[in-house]
């Protein structure tokens, strides 16, 4: 996990790195053990439920397209040239009602388990296994809301 020198080109991952993550597309770029960046495409009305971090900071760069940030009850907009803060610790929730697809940069600080996590949800289907899968890698994702 030491950071070499060098270009990841674009469309490429680190070693030919290519996640499917619940019909997202995750392509690491950088990865040490200080940070991970990954470029993301979130097709339309996919989403990530709101999750907690515990160890990590995290943010977005947009490139093009919307997403849609819940911290809680706040819901922000963000659009490309926008970046997202979201500082371990707090909740938050992405989801792309666009109509078309979101292209971004991810990071976090420090990467701790979120590569190795990455691995495991590749092709990854069953929901439930993610949550259980995500808790072991220091990813918490909150419960649904009660009706």
């Amino acid at each position: 996990m030491t950071l070499t020198p060098g270009i990841t080109a674009k469309g490429e991952g680190l070693e030919g790195t290519k996640w499917n993550i619940l019909g997202q597309t995750y392509i690491p770029k950088l990865h040490s053990e200080n940070a991970m960046i990954w470029h993301a495409l979130l097709p339309a009305e996919s989403f990530v439920p709101p999750h907690i971090h515990p160890t990590q900071d995290e943010w977005i760069t947009m490139l093009d397209g919307e997403l849609e940030l819940a911290f809680g009850d706040q819901i922000l907009t963000a659009r490309a040239g926008d970046t997202v803060r979201m500082p371990m610790g707090i909740a938050h929730g992405i989801t792309n009602k666009s109509g078309k697809d979101a292209n971004c940069f991810f990071g976090v600080a420090p990467s701790r388990k979120l590569f190795d996590l990455f691995e495991a949800l590749h092709d990854l289907g069953d929901p439930d296994e993610v949550v259980r899968l995500s808790a072991l890698h220091e990813v918490n994702f909150l419960p649904p809301p009660s009706e």
